[in-house]
């Protein structure tokens, strides 16, 4: 089989991506200042890009999958297929202005608007109606404002970024998030497509069992059916009986934020010997 070929985000993303490979099982290692990362899996090859980049990369098929925000993806216009939202990284595209501009002064005359997403902020002004004028930014956007700019398109997690610059959102045009996006060329591949859903259920795996953690603890035969009765669980219980006939030995995989309030519960129920461990993949 041909190598599956991954694009990676260069940036602040490329560890959060990298940490799913390694759930996975999947060693990717990056010598320093380097672009071509080895990875322990023959029948893949990965290369790390600018996130910007990678949609117009599997577009033209170059390149089989890839990993960037959503954002980029309406960016750029890349005809790619969404296989997957790994939920990293999750941002707003907001317009912002400075706290003097009033939104008001927004629909009366024309403005200056600061960017890196100049279709988005193209697209979005034009639905508004707003006289303006786009110039490309290259990073550091919310500095822009008031002097060089009246107005930001930009990305925030929390806004306190544009908060600290005096900005406030007037708009909040799109949500992201790291995806994982495949060319439609390789998913017209048969042998492609299955490694590429294959990598899939592997990542959903690894991020499912993020949420989870295991429990085990004992109980006794006088309290097992009241305990049993109590007991959050996927599917249903793994139970096996203690040694001697005393009792049974119980496993559930539950969300981490059921844990506080179940495991005084389980107490109060007649459970014993409580064990909590984090879980690597799961598989439901």
């Amino acid at each position: 089989m041909e190598k599956l070929r991954i694009l990676l985000p260069k940036g602040r993303i490329y560890e959060n991506v990298v940490s799913l490979f390694t759930g996975a099982g999947i060693s990717v290692k990056l010598p320093e200042r380097a672009y071509r990362p080895t990875v322990n899996q023959d029948d893949l090859e990965a290369k790390v890009m600018k996130p910007q980049n990678i949609g117009k990369l599997l577009e033209l098929g170059s390149h089989d999958v890839g990993f960037t925000g959503r954002d980029w993806i309406k960016e750029t216009g890349a005809d790619v297929e969404e296989i997957m939202d790994t939920g990293f990284d999750q941002v707003r595209i907001v317009a912002a202005v400075p706290n003097n501009i009033s939104d008001e002064v927004l629909t009366k005359q024309h403005i200056i608007v600061a960017t890196e997403y100049e279709n988005i902020a193209k697209s979005w002004l034009a639905s508004k109606n707003i006289d303006s004028q786009v110039i490309r930014t290259y990073g550091a956007t919310e500095v822009f404002p008031p002097d060089d700019a009246d107005m930001i398109v930009d990305n925030t997690a929390t806004g306190r970024t544009l908060i600290e610059n005096g900005l406030r959102i007037v708009d909040t045009i799109i949500t992201s998030s790291t995806c994982m996006f495949a060319s439609k060329k390789a998913l017209a591949d048969p042998e492609k497509k299955q490694k590429i859903m294959e990598l899939k259920m592997l990542f959903e795996a690894v991020l499912d069992a993020r949420d989870r953690v295991m429990l085990e603890m004992n109980v006794s035969r006088a309290r097992f059916e009241d305990l049993v009765r109590g007991l959050p669980s996927m599917k249903s219980p793994t139970i096996s009986p203690l040694y001697g006939d005393d009792g049974y030995a119980i496993k559930i995989a539950v969300k981490k934020s059921e844990v506080p309030v179940l495991l005084p519960k389980l107490k109060a129920l007649g459970a014993t010997d409580i064990l909590e461990y984090d879980l690597r993949k799961v598989m439901a």
